[in-house]
């Protein structure tokens, strides 16, 4: 039996779109996933096309991130006009077109994603693979390399199994047979050492008092959990907040907000039975900025200026409680 499925037509179309006069820029928007997936892209590209390079939309401040970027050594770049301008093809991964308003510039030749296929929102590109059920994009990457035959070195293979073990949760989120058989392929190849170094940074000193702020603001909706921390100074903090209220007990579903660089971002996150949390980002906007996600994690943002006055917290209380007979109180 096979390790990984074959991707005899998959990896002949994509290779037949890699001219040696090409150059290719990877774009994404940072996390574990995306940066291990265009780090495989990347190295599946090397020799095949003249130049690449990988480029993020989004300021990376997560300590974790920083230390996979470093320890990994992974060559990702503040994506700004000038640098899109050296470039003349491009790669999405980890992501879709729709996703972000800064990925609207591009014409993408590859995208390579797990999110929900949104069926208003169709992908065009001349190489689409998109897979909603696999529980990483890093996952399809490793399968990819397989399939070439490429041995991925330590670093590559560290970051593809630092990047499944983040968006599986440690296999804790949904995941499929070929999430579980690409970590412990790449457990041949990668360090240990540095998956560790990597996954112990991950709080800044200067974030606890976000994460005090939360705890004053929590509130209990339904069974479900909401807290508001305010204006904070990276949107990554209220991911580490939304994880960290995910460990109470009975609670099956936690929305953490806060404002930043005048948008009111939301995180989402769910136990996968009682509520999809990427349908409950989309009702929560109702139609305002962007939503979606999984069924256990999901994101949404809205700029402030849409709210119409509204502070954003009184905002979020009104559309989770709206329709809902559900009583909420401070915990």
């Amino acid at each position: 039996m096979a390790l990984f499925r074959q991707l005899d037509e998959q990896v002949e179309h994509l290779l037949e779109l890699f001219n040696k006069d090409d150059n290719w820029l990877i774009v994404i928007n940072a996390d574990p996933d995306a940066l291990g997936s265009a780090l495989a892209l990347r190295r599946i590209m090397a020799r095949r096309v003249n130049q690449t390079a990988i480029a993020q939309i989004n300021e990376i401040k997560r300590p974790d991130n920083l230390s996979m970027i470093r320890y990994c050594r992974i060559p990702t770049q503040k994506l700004i006009p000038n640098l899109s301008a050296q470039f003349d093809k491009f790669a999405l991964v980890d992501s879709q077109p729709h996703h972000n308003p800064e990925f609207k510039q591009f014409d993408f030749s590859v995208v390579i994603d797990h999110h929900p296929i949104a069926q208003d929102n169709l992908v065009n590109a001349d190489f689409v693979d998109i897979r909603p059920k696999y529980g990483s994009v890093c996952t399809m990457m490793t399968e990819y390399l397989y399939n070439m035959k490429i041995r991925p070195a330590k670093l590559l293979a560290t970051a593809l199994m630092y990047g499944i073990r983040c968006d599986t949760k440690t296999f804790e989120r949904e995941f499929i047979d070929a999430d579980m058989a690409a970590f412990k392929y790449l457990s041949k190849y990668s360090d240990s050492k540095l998956m560790n170094r990597i996954s112990r940074s991950e709080f800044h000193l200067d974030w606890m008092r976000y994460i005090s702020r939360a705890f004053y603001n929590l509130r209990r909706i339904g069974k479900g959990l909401f807290a508001y921390c305010g204006n904070v100074e990276n949107p990554d903090v209220l991911v580490i907040v939304a994880d960290f209220f995910t460990r109470v007990h009975d609670v099956p579903w936690v929305v953490v907000s806060g404002t930043s660089e005048g948008k009111l971002v939301c995180i989402l996150r769910g136990d996968g039975q009682r509520r999809n949390m990427g349908t409950m980002a989309q009702k929560l906007m109702n139609g305002l900025g962007s939503a979606g996600g999984h069924k256990q994690a999901a994101r949404a943002e809205v700029p402030v200026e849409e709210l119409d006055g509204v502070d954003p917290e009184i905002f979020m209380l009104k559309r989770i409680g709206q329709g809902r007979k559900a009583t909420i109180r401070k915990v």
